[in-house]
């Protein structure tokens, strides 16, 4: 305020400059939040990955029972067959609540077919075997 109000009319006109200051404060007070909300942003994906890491989704408890079992076996038994026992515990349990977040509906059947891809790989059919099926 930079004089003293003597009239009703001032008192008005400081009403409204008031009021006026008030709404540019207000728009100012929402681009810096807004602004905020952008910068912390990285931190919220940071804080939902080891969110997804810690817990364990359980929509699908069938696929999830599959998706354990194949990570026991495979990570458990074939990766980390020469590791640690910390590390045999630690590792698939982390990889086992990820994997329950990012694996929905539609990439249940994917990831099926790409374990029976790899298992394939590592135990190949004989040429014997695939022609008796076969028929």
């Amino acid at each position: 305020m930079s004089k003293s109000i003597t009239t009703y009319e001032e008192l008005l006109q400081e009403e409204q400059r008031l009021t006026q200051q008030i709404k540019s404060q207000g728009l100012l007070l929402k681009a810096d939040l807004e602004a905020l909300k952008e910068s912390l942003h990285p931190v919220g994906k940071a804080v939902n990955f080891i969110n997804k890491m810690a817990t364990r989704d359980h929509t699908g408890p069938l696929a999830n029972f599959g998706i354990d079992f194949g990570i026991d076996l495979l990570v458990r038994k074939v990766i980390l067959a020469r590791a640690g026992w910390f590390t045999k515990i630690f590792v698939p349990f982390i990889v086992k609540n990820y994997s329950s977040h990012i694996v929905n509906d539609e990439h249940r059947a994917k990831f099926a077919q790409k374990i029976q891809n790899i298992f394939n790989k590592i135990r190949p059919k004989r040429q014997g075997q695939k022609d008796a099926k076969a028929s």
